[in-house]
């Protein structure tokens, strides 16, 4: 019993004094949002068909099944053009500064209300890929993703490097005046109605703004550390409580697919994989699909493969070598769909949704790996920029005067 006892308390006490999966969820920020942009920049030319007032979808129909599911869209306030490209514009322009980690917890909001106003404007515009960023942009919003990976996480660094040389570090400006302005455009939505329907996204946006103001007022007048303990213990619960929601929603949705291909019968006798390779619509690159679909045994392998990792996947959670191996697998899996099946935005969302279950040391060689590159080029571009630069020292080429190398 005290064995047990001694566990639930480690337990309690990891999940309350720290955000865990620091390096995960900046992944996973990184990942949706950049699938995201990818397709708003992708469909610009065609955002008026898809969303906009142009669209076969018309303003009247998308009224009418508002009215009835009662989701939130902020393109059903106004039928104007204008106000769509605001909109638009606002959802990119949010989408580029989670992707850089600048204000991750306002801009999360921000990226959550684009990412619906445009998806339940037009609801049969998507596919699968958009039913999981429909999901994980609400899920975001409860996360610490800007822990590492994030011009936030270079902003506190560069503010305790300043305290701990003595120097004075001015009051954050830019915070409350974001704060304020959101607020305004909160009270005026809510006063006009237009939050009216499925409480969800309000109870989100004022729960979200009200924390900020609390945490801001505690920051401020607290004269004890522990309201701020407190609230960091309350947000790290959070976290911590949505990152296992998003591991839970993946393990699910393989969960589902796997469960639901073994009972169809193309499935069941391996030919699944054939059918869609010789569809119009899925077929970017006819050759390389002939090529795949050209081997029985390839379509048979594949096929019995995809059922396999799919449903065995989240029972291999506890051992950390067969789940990366699968791992890896899926990811190559949806890769492979990106190509051959013409579905990149599709496959990107489930990368991105995969990356949660990344080990973390393999994620810090990864950003150490891109931070070494990041200043490679920095430094070739100095270099660019300044052709008076003299080169550095060259090593002597005679064998026995090399110690002047190491002793200069």
């Amino acid at each position: 019993m005290n064995r047990f006892s001694l566990a639930i308390s480690a337990g309690i006490a990891r999940v309350t004094e720290s955000a865990l999966g620091p390096y995960q969820t900046a992944v996973i920020r990184i990942g949706f949002t950049a699938t995201w942009l990818l397709f708003l920049l992708r469909e610009f030319p065609h955002r008026q068909e898809l969303y906009g007032p142009d669209g076969p979808w018309d303003f009247d129909l998308a009224q009418q099944l508002i009215g009835t599911n009662g989701s939130f869209t902020a393109l059903i306030w106004s039928s104007s053009r204008f106000w769509f490209e605001s909109v638009y514009v606002l959802a990119v322009l949010a989408g580029v500064l989670l992707l850089l980690g600048w204000r991750t917890r306002t801009m999360s909001v921000l990226f959550m209300v684009g990412v619906l106003s445009l998806q339940n404007r037009s609801i049969f515009m998507g596919d699968g890929g958009d039913n999981v960023l429909h999901l994980m942009c609400v899920y975001l919003v409860f996360t610490r993703c800007g822990q590492v990976w994030s011009l936030d996480e270079r902003r506190a660094r560069r503010a305790g490097e300043a305290r701990a040389r003595g120097e004075r570090v001015g009051p954050d400006r830019i915070g409350p005046l974001l704060w304020s302005v959101l607020g305004v455009a909160l009270v005026a939505v809510t006063a006009a109605g237009r939050l009216d329907g499925d409480l969800t996204v309000p109870l989100i946006l004022w729960g979200v703004w009200l924390a900020l103001a609390v945490r801001w007022i505690v920051d401020r007048l607290a004269r004890t550390d522990e309201p701020r303990i407190l609230l960091d213990v309350i947000g790290n619960i959070v976290h911590n409580g949505a990152l296992l929601v998003i591991m839970a929603e993946a393990c699910l949705i393989y969960a589902t697919a796997g469960w639901y291909k073994i009972q169809g019968s193309r499935w069941q006798d391996g030919t699944a994989v054939h059918y869609p390779l010789h569809l119009d619509y899925f077929s970017p690159w006819p050759a390389l699909a002939d090529l795949l679909s050209s081997s029985g045994t390839m379509v048979m392998l594949i096929t019995y493969g995809t059922v396999i990792v799919q449903v065995a996947f989240p029972f291999t959670l506890f051992n950390r070598r067969v789940k990366n191996v699968l791992l890896a697998a899926m990811i190559t899996e949806h890769a492979v769909i990106a190509v051959v099946l013409g579905l990149p935005f599709f496959s990107l969302a489930m990368i991105a949704a995969d990356a949660v279950f990344l080990p973390t040391s393999f994620l810090r060689r990864l950003g150490g790996w891109a931070a070494r590159t990041r200043g490679g080029l920095s430094r070739l571009v100095r270099r660019g920029d300044d052709p008076t630069e003299l080169p550095g020292p060259r090593t002597p080429e005679n064998p026995e005067h090399a110690h002047v190398g190491f002793t200069a």
